[in-house]
């Protein structure tokens, strides 16, 4: 049989004692951490450092800094723990103007209001001034103080159907189309209440319905580079796509035209068959 060593109680007890001294040590240095800790944060909360020093604001063009901030609802001096970032960003995206809000807390203690505002797409022409429309179909209460863009200008617009319908249109159009578009009137006729007329920078008058605005005009560009410059008229892209001009004399002109081309192109086609014909054996 082979001799198990026997280790005494006596022997025991001490390594036992210093086990159990250093869980009592670990206990009372997790406790003194836990108390020191627990000073540092009431005297941070009522310290400076722990309410709202400054309120940044960046991304805003369309609302001043001082009305973000006042519809923030957030305040210098408040706690920043406590400022309700969430409802400060609800409050602010119930401004038309504004797409999106972010409130962030920045070292060591001040507050950022990123925005990103609704963009311009044109200006109403209502009472005497110009509204700027953003591209939520949303005309701005305020005119325009400054100088305008080079934007549209749209008359006999409200906000509704028709707006949205042309803001849709405005958003998906190249922009090569539509800075092209001088002036826009909402002009509803009985048997088609979206009707629009719009006029364009080079001279030239689109009539058009707004249902198909957008998916029509992406075609301006080659229709009016194939008409006379110096004859302005109607495009009508309606239904169909065709020109009329202004003045009567030149639409008969062009009439005319269309009618020589037409006979001359019957005429080839016959002295085509012919010479068919005539080779057939």
């Amino acid at each position: 049989m082979t001799k198990e060593k026997i280790i005494s109680i006596e022997d025991r007890i001490p390594k036992l004692k210093q086990i159990r001294k250093k869980k009592a040590n670990r206990r009372l240095l997790f406790l003194l951490s836990l108390f020191f800790a627990l000073i540092l944060l009431v005297v941070y909360l009522q310290s400076p450092l722990s309410k709202v020093a400054d309120i940044h604001v960046q991304g805003n063009s369309l609302v001043t800094k001082q009305e973000v901030i006042e519809k923030s609802g957030l305040v210098k001096g408040s706690s920043i723990w406590a400022a309700g970032k969430g409802r400060a960003e609800e409050a602010l995206l119930k401004d038309d103007r504004i797409k999106k809000a972010e409130v962030t807390i920045g070292f060591p203690n001040d507050l950022m209001i990123s925005v990103e505002e609704h963009n311009e797409i044109a200006y109403a022409a209502q009472k005497g001034g110009l509204y700027p429309i953003l591209q939520n179909g949303k005309i701005l209460s305020q005119p325009l103080s400054g100088a305008p863009l080079q934007l549209p200008i749209l008359y006999n617009f409200k906000e509704g159907k028709a707006l949205d319908l042309f803001t849709k249109a405005a958003q998906t159009l190249p922009n090569e189309v539509y800075n092209t578009i001088s002036e826009v009137y909402y002009d509803p006729k009985k048997n088609n209440s979206l009707h629009i007329k719009a006029f364009m920078t080079d001279g030239f008058e689109v009539s058009a319905t707004l249902s198909t605005f957008a998916e029509k005009m992406v075609y301006y560009p080659s229709i009016s580079t194939q008409l006379n410059p110096d004859v302005k008229g109607v495009i009508d892209i309606e239904v169909g796509s065709y020109f009329k001009a202004y003045d009567p004399a030149q639409q008969q002109e062009l009439a005319e035209e269309a009618e020589e081309e037409a006979a001359g192109e019957t005429t080839e086609e016959t002295t085509e068959e012919t010479t068919q014909e005539a080779e057939t054996p």
